[in-house]
């Protein structure tokens, strides 16, 4: 698990107003703060396209990102980014500075390997993922890109627990009271299907019945006729 680092460009802004930043936005950039361990907070102007780039990598809010500002470079982390409501494009960013001291909680997306060797999966079984990604309490300089959580051994109904991935030396997850479960191999839900031929042998039989009861209805209705003609010959006797 090696950090996703990567690195931006910015510019120190000078913005006052709303008009100002207004333009900052239409020549083709996003203000921006840096805060933390610094002498004092930068306010920043960083590319539209450079950051765009940036957010399509994926996972961008636990990046940690090696800034150059004024000639300094700084190890950074986003810690917030506005968007417009209607085009969805970045209008806003803020970073921190950090240090291998620095203590930072992040979300960390959950990688599944080895689905198609899965004994629970071959057997029909589903991967039901419970958490896509897991918020952990981690060292500035020690944030996993993701959490690889192997399928190669796992059975059928078998749970995967946040105790089954390994995770770097004093990176801990943020629940610590439980260990609660990342993603589990389900049993298949099995929908019984009539066997062939078996619907048109039941109509079939259904039909036999219906006749059997419909001839026995005409038996018992005919019986008291035959009596009434009977009767007469009785009577002359």
């Amino acid at each position: 698990m090696e950090n996703n680092l990567t690195s931006l460009e910015a510019n120190i802004r000078e913005t006052k107003t709303k008009s100002d930043i207004k333009k900052l936005r239409i020549d083709g950039f996003v203000p921006g703060v840096l805060y933390g361990d610094v002498e004092t907070n930068f306010k920043l102007a960083v590319k539209k396209n450079a950051l765009e780039k940036l957010l399509k990598i994926g996972n961008f809010m636990s990046t940690v990102i090696d800034i150059k500002v004024a000639g300094k470079e700084y190890k950074v982390l986003p810690r917030d980014i506005e968007f417009n409501k209607l085009t969805n494009q970045p209008i806003h960013v803020d970073f921190q500075k950090i240090s291998a001291g620095t203590k930072v909680v992040v979300w960390i997306p959950v990688k599944f390997i080895n689905e198609s060797i899965c004994p629970g999966l071959k057997m029909g079984g589903v991967l039901n993922i419970v958490r896509r990604k897991v918020e952990l309490n981690c060292p500035a300089d020690q944030i996993p890109a993701e959490l690889v959580c192997d399928l190669g051994e796992k059975q059928l109904n078998e749970s995967i627990h946040i105790s089954s991935i390994k995770l770097p030396e004093n990176v801990k997850p943020t629940i610590l009271d439980r260990d609660f479960t990342i993603a589990t191999v389900a049993a298949p839900t099995v929908v019984k299907e009539p066997e062939p031929g078996a619907t048109a042998a039941d109509e079939a039989a259904t039909e036999g019945e219906a006749a059997a009861a419909e001839g026995t209805d005409e038996n018992k209705d005919a019986k008291p006729e035959e009596d009434k003609a009977k009767a007469p010959a009785d009577k002359k006797k």
